[in-house]
């Protein structure tokens, strides 16, 4: 008899479909049965010894909540019998209400052995139990992931345990994940939660990887990919990086129409056993990072999600180095140009801050100056050695992206048709804050924003508050220009101030859309006095009254 070995998650969801993630113990045909008698079936396919299926279901109606249960070749596997969480439900959005968007990133998954994690209480948990309480009050209509939702390169003592036993630590990569199975332990880790589980069952979700989910740092610089591939490891762990992340992630992003019009998933499932499909697709995107992406567009309503690929597809070389590849930068700008007057929120989420820290900003891009060869060739080796070490590699590091982004930005947000505000979401750096743009040159009619909340669980270093305090100093804003100076660095286009944070803690943000309204809630997750985690409301505001 087939098992639910992980899953359900709910993910894509519209006015009338949705889709339903589920990972089986062997081959079998999966079902969703909704109370209202919608539903739909769709039959595993495998991938390295693990059977998954994507199921869709239509029919829906607009302005309900059904209730819905699994069925693994007919017998039911979820909810369990001794489930004490409510129903799971496809609430299916009437449209002109509000849309609740939460979002973050950064979440380090593994139970601590004695139950009480040092880094505190998991905001995704504390959600979960705040909707379970009351499953007919406010909830998030889409959870936004926006990186690192696995750690591969950080794992738990547990998990090293179990790779310690399937194939020991003394080689390479040493306690972190080395292959697609031991991937997939990262994510039962994860998922397998139970608060998280069912949260994840019951609210749609969209995510999208950043480096963690391969390893820190992933594509900082042509020399550091260079020296990557020279290891007996890497490759290995690249590919079950890519081929896990589709499975588990991307094929969840994909509206049931993208999904019918896919190759790959139409080559998985059209084999016995995927795997060879998959490995050669996963080969064909590190071979050759523009012929595949991951980024993609969510509509709800009238507010638009652009979920950019911050990672995989970064141009390397230093005489051309990019965040996205020609191709990518153009899907982009179609996207967020593309009738405007549909449109009252852009939401453009990308995992890594595009506006910093003043100072974290132009040691970036007196770094980048550095590595291209503006001061020589000893200064560039210091550059490269210096961009590793302090992991200098958002925005601010490919200048010329940098750039062209603060240009879109003001295009979308400028003119007739504009959208009241134009919000960029990442996460990344363990702490939020809240960054406003403003053009010198022109005037834009949108509310710009840079909206970063990090991490949903996961340490917050003494470092990193200090250091990112001070960044937003005017002492630091005049170092940091004397940096910018020493590195012959372009005066940036835009100029921006922080408007709220930092705020550190284990943290989600949530902005409610109405009509051309929206709201900004921050919220920590937090013990309180009965030994019970919830989260409190640190921070709210309007960007657009």
């Amino acid at each position: 008899m087939a098992g639910l070995r992980l899953g359900p998650l709910l993910r894509y969801a519209d006015g009338t479909s949705a889709t339903v993630w589920v990972e089986t113990s062997r081959p079998c045909t999966a079902e969703v049965r909704c109370a209202d008698g919608t539903g739909g079936t769709a039959r595993t396919f495998q991938i390295e010894g693990h059977h998954y299926a994507l199921v869709p279901v239509t029919g829906l109606t607009p302005g309900t909540s059904p209730p819905y249960e699994v069925l693994l070749d007919g017998t039911r596997a979820w909810p369990p019998p001794d489930s004490r969480f409510p129903p799971s439900v496809i609430r299916v959005p009437a449209g002109g209400g509000d849309l609740r968007v939460a979002f973050g990133s950064c979440r380090w998954a593994a139970p601590p052995a004695d139950g009480k994690g040092a880094i505190g209480p998991d905001a995704l948990d504390t959600l979960a139990a705040r909707i379970a309480a009351d499953p007919e009050g406010e909830r998030p209509d889409v959870l936004l992931l926006l990186g690192d939702q696995v750690y591969a390169d950080e794992t738990s003592e547990a998990t090293r345990r179990w790779i310690s036993a399937r194939r020991g630590l003394a080689d390479p990569p040493g306690g972190q994940v080395a292959d697609y199975e031991e991937y997939t332990r990262l994510y039962r880790e994860s998922w397998l939660d139970p608060e998280v589980r069912w949260l994840l069952s019951t609210v749609p979700s969209c995510m999208i990887f950043d480096d963690h989910d391969v390893v820190d740092d992933w594509n900082t610089s042509a020399a550091w990919l260079a020296d990557m591939r020279a290891t007996g490891w890497w490759q290995e762990r690249l590919l079950s990086g890519l081929m896990s992340y589709w499975v588990h992630q991307h094929l969840g992003n994909l509206s049931p129409v993208e999904l019918a019009a896919d190759p790959v998933y139409a080559a998985v499932r059209a084999t016995p056993d995927g795997t060879d499909a998959l490995r050669a697709f996963a080969a064909r995107a590190d071979r050759d990072p523009a012929s595949v992406r991951w980024s993609y567009r969510r509509d709800f309503g009238r507010v638009r999600v652009l979920m950019v690929d911050s990672r995989a597809g970064r141009v390397l070389r230093e005489d051309s180095r990019a965040m996205l590849d020609p191709e990518e930068a153009a899907w982009l700008r179609a996207q967020a140009l593309e009738d405007r007057d549909s449109c009252d929120h852009l939401l453009i989420g990308t995992s890594l801050p595009w506006l910093l820290p003043h100072l974290v900003h132009d040691l970036e891009a007196w770094d980048a100056a550095l590595c291209r060869g503006e001061r020589g060739v000893r200064w560039a080796r210091f550059g490269e050695r210096l961009r590793r070490g302090a992991d200098l590699e958002h925005w601010a590091a490919f200048p010329a992206s940098f750039a062209a982004l603060a240009e879109l930005v003001a295009e979308a947000g400028s003119g007739p048709g504009a959208p009241a505000t134009v919000l960029v979401l990442s996460g990344d750096v363990h702490h939020a804050y809240v960054a406003e743009p403003r053009w010198p040159s022109r005037s834009v009619d949108a509310r710009v924003l840079q909206l970063t909340c990090s991490p949903v669980h996961n340490s917050v270093p003494l470092s990193i508050r200090l250091g990112f305090r001070f960044g937003w100093s005017a002492a630091a804003r005049a170092l940091g220009r004397r940096f910018a100076r020493h590195g012959r660095c372009a005066e940036p286009p835009v100029r921006w101030r922080r408007t709220g944070g930092p705020w550190f803690g284990n943290q989600l943000m949530t902005l409610t859309l109405r009509g051309r309204s929206a709201r900004l809630r921050l919220e920590r997750a937090r013990t309180a006095g009965d030994g019970r985690p919830r989260l409190e409301t640190v921070a709210e505001s309007e960007p657009a009254p």
